[in-house]
């Protein structure tokens, strides 16, 4: 048998508890607390302004960094300017000039640093180009005959490695000393001489301009051999036997 309840309350519902209050003169209503959290919560923070932009400011006349500052709100003040343009304005805050270009915003490069780089560039644009290293070649045949080619390249003169080096071979067996006494031209008195055994009148008459003059030589003879060759067969590579 359930007991008699003096030591029980009769239940009250969550929402009756803790609004209703008792107050000299009568019953007040608290708002419940939860309330104004949510409408606090619920207003969006203020979006926070975007930094100024950097800028360049040229001095006028009657100029001084206090004015320039005050006129362009900058956060520190003339000091906080001069600390950012201490390399441009140098040691004394006093001393600028119109047509001085400081940096609002930001810290200035450094004049020395500017100094240097203009320098560097004048320095670079005064350097004369350097000619590129002559070219060099081996002194023997392939040398003979590569420095040879180069020059006939120049003067427009065809023939190749192979043509030439065929040809000494058989006139010469390389030997750029090389003479004949024995044949028709020596009979005449104008024996064959060098790698490619040209006879003086040849050599003079189809000798190229900054060659030696010496037929022994063997760039010069080379190169007027192949010159002749040209004039009379299209190209040293087209002779195959005496020429």
């Amino acid at each position: 048998m359930p007991a008699k309840g003096k030591h029980r309350r009769p239940k009250s519902s969550s929402l009756s508890r803790g609004i209703a209050a008792a107050g000299t003169g009568g019953a007040v209503l608290v708002l419940p607390v939860i309330g104004a959290t949510a409408a606090s919560a619920a207003q969006p923070a203020a979006a926070a302004k975007p930094a100024a932009a950097p800028k360049t400011y040229v001095v006028a006349a009657g100029d001084s960094l206090a004015k320039i500052a005050r006129e362009h709100s900058v956060s520190g003040g003339w000091k906080k300017l001069y600390e950012d343009n201490r390399s441009v304005l140098g040691g004394d805050p006093k001393l600028i000039h119109p047509g001085l270009k400081i940096t609002i915003g930001e810290k200035a490069a450094s004049r020395a640093s500017d100094e240097r780089a203009d320098r560097s560039q004048r320095t670079n644009a005064a350097k004369p180009a350097v000619a590129p290293a002559k070219k060099t070649y081996a002194n023997n045949l392939d040398g003979w005959i590569k420095e040879s080619l180069d020059v006939m390249a120049q003067h427009g003169i065809p023939g190749t490695y192979e043509g030439i080096h065929r040809n000494v071979m058989r006139e010469s067996s390389g030997n750029p000393l090389a003479i004949n006494n024995w044949d028709v031209n020596a009979a005449a008195g104008t024996p064959s001489k060098g790698l490619l055994q040209v006879i003086a009148p040849t050599f003079d008459a189809y000798h190229v301009a900054g060659t030696s003059l010496d037929s022994y030589d063997p760039v010069a003879n080379i190169t007027a051999a192949c010159n002749y060759a040209a004039d009379r067969y299209g190209s040293i590579d087209n002779v195959n036997g005496p020429y």
